[in-house]
């Protein structure tokens, strides 16, 4: 089993980390060439391809410039330790994760990125901001999707083929992220699974916010928890939320919670 996240835009590079072993991304050699290509970028540029503010688009070309390997326990961080977005509070490594379970994430856990292709929770990375969906020109194309190509599913199989349990994928990545991924040459079926909740007339849809915590949970539940088959995601009762039979397909096992729940 394969448990896919998208990374988050808030990082976290400041606070103490715990004791953990570290890794290196195992695509850092397309991740410097695209740096190369970032650096080519003005400020004006970067802001306008991120759609971002001018001061943020600085901060993001200081962190081009600094870009630097190799990476060490000084220079970087561990990505479940560096992306600090709704997901990952979810998630909530610090405070719920032993040792083992760091274990069973590094086998597991797979975090799709813009810039690194696809992390490990352990992965050491730099500071950086690149969604999957920017338009960048580039020599394999006019967007980051035609630079990973098939290589971001290659090494996914090559993850799968080692992974404990059933051949399984669990997306709990964005559909941006979700779309770096081609499903037609995985090695494994996809399950998306929907999180929905209802308002106080019982209307149900899905909350960005809420659905993203919800994913977190739910991630750290399949860790901790050692599952290894899809079939077991109807246990899940994380946050308030329950299984909808009734509303879930194989590919896509709904989970609703109630307004009064939250």
């Amino acid at each position: 089993m394969l448990i896919l996240l998208s990374p988050a835009k808030s990082l976290d590079f400041e606070s103490t980390l715990p004791k953990v072993a570290a890794t290196q991304p195992r695509l850092l050699e397309e991740s410097e060439r695209l740096v190369e290509v970032m650096r080519t970028k003005s400020v004006a540029d970067l802001a306008a391809l991120a759609g971002i503010s001018d001061e943020l688009a600085a901060l993001n070309a200081e962190r081009w410039a600094a870009f630097q390997t190799p990476f060490t326990r000084r220079n970087a961080r561990p990505a479940v330790l560096a992306f600090a977005g709704d997901v990952f509070q979810g998630l909530d490594v610090r405070h719920r994760f032993g040792t083992r379970d760091h274990t069973e994430a590094q086998k597991t856990v797979r975090i799709l990125s813009g810039l690194y292709g696809v992390l490990r929770p352990l992965d050491l990375m730099q500071a950086y901001r690149l969604e999957m969906g920017t338009r960048l020109a580039t020599s394999r194309g006019s967007s980051l999707y035609e630079w990973w190509g098939s290589t971001i599913t290659d090494l996914l199989n090559e993850d799968l083929a080692a992974s404990p349990g059933a051949r399984v994928v669990v997306n709990l990545a964005s559909t941006e992220y979700a779309s770096a991924v081609r499903p037609a040459e995985l090695d494994a079926p996809m399950v998306s699974p929907r999180f929905e909740d209802t308002d106080p007339r019982g209307r149900r849809s899905v909350v960005s916010f809420f659905a993203k915590r919800a994913r977190g949970e739910l991630a750290g539940w399949l860790v901790r928890n050692r599952v290894r088959t899809a079939s077991a995601l109807t246990r899940f009762d994380g946050a308030g939320y329950r299984y909808d039979k009734a509303a879930s397909t194989a590919e896509v096992p709904v989970f609703v919670r109630a307004f009064a729940d939250r």
